[in-house]
């Protein structure tokens, strides 16, 4: 792949990253609410489901997918009741000052993977971008392999550091608040993970 095609690629999958998306969102909640550290699984799991998106669109499968609207529907929509339960439950919980805060925020790696990686499979429509991306970057007399590997790759770089400093700030700021100003960014960040979901749920997968 030429470097010329490559910075053009790379410039507009920073311009489509410029405007937070739901798995953004959801990225910045965890890490108020759990930390970074613990939030990266969030990210893994929301760029697990990149890759299978991208896999999806390079084998040919989003033709197929997108006949198949009753399924894309319920794969939106357990995504987004999924995201609207535990940001409403975050958001109602009570602060018990008898409870330790390392107790109250214990929730497991795997929880957290499956938040992204639910949140991201909840756009299905994301495999139908992926396909008509690539095609743009790909110049049909060389190998296809080696550069759908290039630019999965790139995206997935570049979708991991956007969400990577989305965290840090979020859990920066986390930090530095104590006592009821903690509580309120707490309330926050459960406030990100719903507008997540009401995000994906006007999501249209036409």
């Amino acid at each position: 792949m030429a470097l010329e095609i490559w910075l053009i690629y790379t410039s507009t999958v920073l311009v489509f990253m410029i405007t937070p998306g739901s798995s953004h969102l959801l990225m910045i909640s965890n890490s108020i609410s759990y930390g970074f550290n613990r939030s990266i699984a969030t990210a893994i799991g929301d760029l697990t489901a990149n890759a299978l998106q991208m896999l999806a669109a390079g084998l040919g499968l989003s033709a197929i997918i997108m006949t198949s609207q009753n399924a894309l529907s319920i794969i939106k929509w357990v995504g987004v009741l999924y995201l609207l339960y535990i940001g409403i439950k975050m958001f109602l919980k009570k602060d018990l000052s008898n409870k330790s805060p390392s107790k109250d925020k214990v929730i497991s790696l795997k929880s957290l993977w499956l938040q992204g990686f639910l949140t991201s499979s909840a756009n299905p429509k994301a495999i139908i971008f992926f396909a008509a991306l690539f095609p743009q970057f790909i110049n049909s007399t060389n190998g296809f392999a080696l550069q759908f590997l290039v630019l999965s790759i790139t995206y997935i770089v570049i979708d991991g550091l956007f969400l990577s400093t989305y965290g840090l700030s979020a859990n920066w700021l986390a930090k530095r608040l104590k006592g009821k100003a903690n509580i309120f960014i707490n309330k926050i960040g459960a406030s990100f993970l719903i507008i997540a979901a009401i995000m994906l749920g006007f999501k249209s997968l036409k």
